[in-house]
């Protein structure tokens, strides 16, 4: 990347408007949220914007792929799902990031945590969400 990349902030090029999960949405809306906006996760906030965690599609899947994932997974997976909530099933220690991070950061975190979007935080509460696809489309953009 190149110096001008490395200077971009997160603020710059995030998502603000942030398609979100309540915490007592059933494993029924995040269904239909799956299949209406094809967003790989979601999420979970309080009324107030204050970022609780994170629902994403292996944690809906893995019970529905029961014979063949290992059985320490399956038993997770099991408990995780029986919440029928959100809150039950979200992970609730997403990797988060600041409006202020840079491009080079960022990207890093994703590709060492094998993310595809973070959570962009101020205060705990969720102002936008950075994904692969919008670093992807800063670099192009600069080049």
């Amino acid at each position: 990347m190149t110096e001008a990349e490395i200077g971009t902030n997160i603020k710059d090029i995030m998502t603000r408007d942030v398609v979100t999960v309540k915490e007592n949405d059933t494993l029924q809306d995040l269904l239909k949220l799956f299949k209406k906006y094809h967003y790989h996760s979601y999420p979970v906030v309080t009324p107030d914007g204050e970022l609780l965690g994170v629902v994403n599609e292996d944690i809906v899947l893995q019970p529905l792929l029961i014979g063949s994932v290992p059985s320490a997974m399956l038993a997770r997976s099991i408990t995780m799902i029986l919440g029928e909530d959100a809150k039950g099933i979200m992970n609730h220690h997403p990797i988060t990031i600041s409006p202020n991070t840079s491009l080079e950061e960022a990207a890093a975190l994703m590709i060492k945590h094998s993310i595809n979007r973070m959570c962009v935080v101020v205060d705990k509460k969720l102002v936008g969400i950075l994904s692969k696809r919008d670093v992807i489309n800063e670099i192009y953009r600069r080049r």
